[in-house]
């Protein structure tokens, strides 16, 4: 059985879109916000968010890209280790944070990205955004904004490309 597409180059395109316009109606603008992109996907979706938010509101939004391997619950040699420079992590104290990935799964790699961000300091709220929730979950997450809910097997996968690092943008199923 082949691959089904279930989001071409424009319709993740306003997906993302709606998801911007959500986060600048939840936090009234782009104040005290910074957007932190689970790698890898989620850096590149991130940064697009951050760019359109700047067109619609005139203000840049610092983005942040955290890599959670070492956080996660199934990862037997745990290191404090977010793959930052020292130059390259933000003050997210006090800050309102909109956590940015490419799919919402069972939730374990969200669990490790909040246990990241907590490391590097309090923020004043953390919210989740992801282009694709496909269910499963095994802990207790949901997804603040979502840019389309995706049902699946247990045995199949999403695939999400993006331009950046893929050459093409699209979500397929992959059985």
């Amino acid at each position: 059985m082949a691959n089904k597409v279930v989001l071409d180059q424009d319709s993740m395109q306003r997906a993302l879109t709606r998801i911007t316009y959500e986060i600048l109606e939840r936090n009234k603008g782009g104040q005290n916000l910074i957007l932190v992109g689970i790698k890898t996907r989620g850096e590149y979706l991130a940064h697009r968010i951050a760019d359109r938010l700047e067109q619609l509101e005139q203000v840049q939004i610092p983005v942040m890209a955290i890599d959670v391997t070492n956080y996660r619950d199934d990862h037997l040699d745990a290191k404090d280790d977010l793959g930052l420079e020292p130059d390259e992590k933000l003050n997210i104290a006090n800050q309102n944070i909109v956590l940015v990935d490419d799919v919402l799964f069972t939730g374990r790699t969200t669990r490790a990205a909040l246990d990241a961000l907590i490391q590097i300091g309090r923020p004043q709220a953390i919210a989740l955004a992801v282009l694709v929730d496909r269910g499963h979950r095994e802990l207790p997450i949901r997804a603040d904004f979502v840019g389309k809910n995706i049902p699946t097997a247990q045995n199949e996968k999403i695939k999400v490309k993006v331009k950046e690092f893929d050459g093409e943008d699209s979500v397929e199923i992959v059985h």
